[in-house]
């Protein structure tokens, strides 16, 4: 058997990861400012990175495997792993997901939030409600004694229970100097399976929710994933810290729900 090698974070490294996280709460809330039909996704991503930086910190994704960009920037079908592009112009009734990462003072924060782009249609509303509930409920299971089975099972259950379908193919994980550590968090599974989850883990819950049909197919660009059936996507994400009885959610979407006022998305 393989042992795989999970970093459990000090206290100390915990705060750490707390404050690379709020900025990437703040970052998203930053750029959510611009978000309106007309604007270029790769407006969106230079807002970010200039944001990131003038904060002390560096863009975690940025030329991470390769990727072009300081954020991944994905509209209406695609899931996630969106390239930034002039190209690619936001309209009214769009939704987009932005997936920001920070590097500050060593440590990694990651979190994604769907918006919507003016008015959204009902059916579109409900698909961004249910996942962004549906990460919450995942969170509630993320508690020391727990396992990620535990965590997939509950993103799953909440959303085939309303008619949604969970993306098999990209993950959860744990985070902490780097982007992506052991373990993987899947938003499907069994109870009682899986990584046992322990206090110190940092993990990133982010369930990827499709209208139609779970399937999934990798654009050209070798990064972009989107639905198969062309139907809209939603993903969430949070990067949460594990503790006895409750978890400890690092990053933040307050500053986001200030900048929105009235609207959720």
């Amino acid at each position: 058997i393989l042992s795989v090698m999970i970093y459990l974070k000090t206290d100390e490294e915990i705060e750490l990861m707390r404050a690379a996280n709020q900025l990437v709460g703040r970052t998203l809330a930053e750029v959510a400012k611009i978000i309106a039909p007309g604007v270029s996704t790769k407006t969106l991503d230079k807002r970010a990175e200039e944001f990131i930086r003038d904060h002390g910190a560096t863009p975690a994704f940025l030329g991470y495997q390769g990727f072009p960009g300081s954020m991944c920037i994905s509209v209406n079908d695609q899931v996630v792993h969106g390239i930034p592009s002039h190209k690619t112009i936001l309209q009214e009734g769009d939704i987009v997901t932005l997936d920001c990462g920070t590097k500050l003072a060593g440590f990694t924060g990651d979190s994604a939030y769907t918006f919507a782009v003016g008015e959204i249609s009902e059916e579109v509303h409900k698909l961004l409600k249910t996942t962004k509930e549906s990460l919450y409920v995942g969170i509630e299971q993320a508690v020391a004694g727990n396992r990620t089975g535990d965590i997939g099972y509950a993103v799953q259950r909440y959303c085939e229970a309303r008619g949604y379908h969970v993306v098999r193919e990209l993950t959860g994980h744990g985070i902490g100097v780097n982007l992506h550590e052991s373990p993987e968090v899947p938003n499907y599974g069994k109870r009682g399976t899986g990584t046992e989850l322990r206090n110190g883990m940092c993990i990133c819950i982010e369930p990827m929710i499709n209208i139609g049909s779970k399937n999934v197919v990798q654009e050209r660009d070798g990064w972009t994933i989107r639905t198969k059936t062309r139907k809209p996507s939603a993903h969430f994400e949070h990067c949460v810290a594990i503790r006895d009885g409750k978890a400890d959610i690092l990053s933040s979407f307050d500053f986001i729900a200030e900048v929105l006022g009235d609207r959720e998305f």
